[in-house]
């Protein structure tokens, strides 16, 4: 039986990928900062700090594989002192391990990267593509395009299989960010003001990415590509929202506030990034990985929301 080791094993993406990496007949190594984080798993490894020192050879032992979630994603520290964190979490630690892998004999090596390495916002029509030159406009997405280029060259000098997987927006039971908003604002029956918004995003439930994860660490295609996914059914904010209300069972109270209106707040209040994302395009064209895996969402937007919402996990 092949072993993989995963790091942010009890993260968010984490929860949904070893349960399913032990479902498909894998063992599981799952990396842990500390054992009362520990999840079901047979075969935990404490790894107390991930960075450009940490000693990977008793967690790689055996391991055919490896996936790496783990990543920081924000820093108290502003400019030039938050990309030397981000550099050190993202950067420095993932190339750290990667070195180590391709030394252990790892046969593949998968590192979950972001959209935000193409850009913030995608023209109208003209979804991201796997061949469009990066435009990472912060810290964050500045470290990943520099740990997927760290990797690549790795890639280069030791023969190992690199696997870059960039998603947009992970939705699911337990998300945070944007979603968690929407969906507190929902549940207590708040006003939004996210009625007329016409524009198109992409995004990806945790359950489609996690198979999409074990789809990539089994298929021979795979190595050495890189690959835009999500869930292949893009919404505006708005349809979101409704969505999500729909798999909530509660109404949506949603007024018809103009996107310039809401930006022209955002701006004011100091929080425009946050509004951009609310009503800016950011879409995807994930048709590299239909074709070249074959890959389609098991999961439709709406059954994903729902899961999202039950404690259980819906249908």
């Amino acid at each position: 039986m092949n072993q993989v080791l995963v790091t942010g094993a009890n993260g968010f993406i984490g929860q949904s990928l070893c349960p399913l990496l032990q479902a498909r007949g894998w063992r599981v190594r799952a990396a842990l900062r500390s054992p009362a984080a520990a999840p079901t798993l047979a075969d935990p490894v404490i790894i107390p700090v991930i960075d450009s020192r940490t000693d990977w050879t008793l967690a790689l032992a055996g391991c055919t594989a490896v996936i790496h979630l783990a990543a920081g994603t924000q820093t108290p520290s502003r400019g030039a002192a938050a990309l030397a964190a981000l550099r050190e979490l993202n950067v420095n630690a993932t190339l750290n391990l990667a070195r180590q892998a391709a030394a252990a004999n790892v046969r593949r090596f998968i590192f979950i990267s972001s959209i935000k390495v193409n850009g913030e916002s995608s023209r109208p029509g003209q979804p991201f593509t796997e061949a469009d030159p990066p435009q990472p406009h912060d810290a964050y997405a500045l470290s990943k395009l520099e740990a997927e280029q760290g990797l690549r060259e790795i890639a280069r000098q030791t023969g190992i299989e690199l696997v870059i997987i960039r998603p947009p927006m992970v939705y699911g039971l337990g998300a945070k960010g944007n979603f968690a908003t929407l969906t507190r604002a929902l549940r207590r029956g708040w006003p939004l003001p996210l009625d007329a918004l016409h524009n198109q995003r992409s995004l990806i439930g945790v359950d489609n990415l996690a198979d999409f994860i074990v789809t990539c660490l089994e298929r021979e295609q795979a190595a050495n590509e890189t690959f835009l996914v999500s869930d292949g059914h893009d919404l505006s904010t708005t349809e979101l929202v409704r969505a999500l209300a729909r798999a909530m069972a509660v109404p949506a109270h949603l007024l018809p506030v103009p996107a310039w209106l809401l930006r022209a707040a955002g701006t004011l209040l100091g929080q425009r990034p946050a509004v951009q994302r609310l009503c800016g395009n950011l879409q995807l064209d994930m048709a590299k990985a239909r074709s070249r895996l074959g890959w389609v969402a098991p999961l439709s937007v709406d059954a994903g929301l729902r899961r999202s919402v039950a404690p259980e996990g819906g249908p």
